[in-house]
């Protein structure tokens, strides 16, 4: 593991609400592979990385996104998941990204990272209020904390929160889905 650069996030309580057994909400979600996914819907195992904003080439950060700690790192995470794909398929897992940044702005990341896995825009934070996921402003917009949820038939198995580093953290949840089995 490499020393990460920025600034590390540390466990707030924004998550301890989301215990096991909790259920998704049903709204459905726009999907960058095409249609909407009620996360709650969905049978087996479910793997939901909630990543804060990806950025894009040449175009600036947000404000002081280098001082936020847990702001770094969406893309990443995105490559983490991304490359353990095929691990995560042969546990029978599904893989989902979740952030508050609309479709058109996370199908040019999916498509630039070629994930095989869909992103869900939560834009109108309809799911992150039901669940009331912990977030952080700045430049005057809000941003949706870094978190993982497994689920199993729609309900919580297990939190992850905070997540750090983002670069390991697939790695991370497939070892806990390994002990779990």
């Amino acid at each position: 593991m490499s020393a990460w650069p920025w600034p590390a996030p540390k466990d707030d309580g924004g998550a301890r609400h989301l215990g096991s057994g909790l259920g998704l909400p049903g709204c459905p979600l726009p999907s960058t592979l095409g249609g909407f996914v009620s996360l709650a819907a969905i049978d087996g195992r479910t793997i939901i990385f909630v990543y804060t904003w990806t950025g894009r080439p040449g175009l600036p950060n947000p404000p002081d996104w280098d001082t936020i700690p847990g702001a770094h790192g969406s893309t990443l995470e995105a490559e983490g998941f991304r490359d353990h794909y095929r691990d995560f398929e042969n546990l029978g897992c599904a893989i989902f990204g979740l952030s508050s940044q609309d479709s058109e702005h996370q199908r040019e990341f999916s498509e630039r990272l070629r994930l095989p896995f869909a992103l869900l825009s939560d834009a109108g934070l309809k799911f992150a209020d039901s669940l009331a996921l912990p977030r952080f402003t700045t430049g005057g917009m809000n941003y949706l904390k870094r978190l993982t949820i497994a689920a199993r038939d729609g309900r919580v198995e297990k939190i992850f929160y905070p997540v750090h580093p983002p670069d390991s953290h697939a790695a991370e949840v497939l070892a806990w889905l390994k002990i779990d089995r």
